[in-house]
């Protein structure tokens, strides 16, 4: 009965959400994990069917647990114990960011010329 109880800031680094539960544990302290629009301590017990509000880095989580793991295992185990149901406005938001941010690629031509746009106007323009 004692392995029943599974503590949050342990069940978000088992399905991979955070890198080392130290991690998950200070997110909750912050206050970047929230249950019922409400802070969610790293000690608070996870139940199946909760539904938490997670904000990582990279991406502002929406999971309901279907699982619970006492270990941290492979990606392809881990996401069998959580639904993602975020919504697909926030999915958006992150592919119109990663477009951005994660290629190198400016979002429009407009802004400062590369060096080879500046190289081919002064050429252009015969400054030396």
């Amino acid at each position: 009965m004692e392995k029943e109880k599974l503590r949050l800031d342990k069940y978000l680094w088992c399905i991979r959400l955070f890198k080392t539960r130290s991690q998950a544990a200070e997110a909750c302290a912050k206050g970047k994990v929230k249950y019922n629009e409400k802070a969610a301590k790293a000690g608070k017990t996870v139940m199946l069917q909760d539904v938490y509000e997670v904000k990582t880095e990279a991406k502002k989580w929406l999971i309901q647990v279907t699982g619970l793991l006492h270990n941290r295992v492979a990606h392809s185990e881990a996401i069998q114990n959580y639904i993602d149901i975020t919504p697909a406005e926030e999915i958006e938001r992150i592919k119109f960011q990663a477009t951005a941010f994660h290629t190198g690629k400016r979002m429009s031509k407009i802004g400062r010329p590369t060096k080879k746009q500046q190289r081919d106007l002064d050429d252009f323009l015969n400054i030396p």
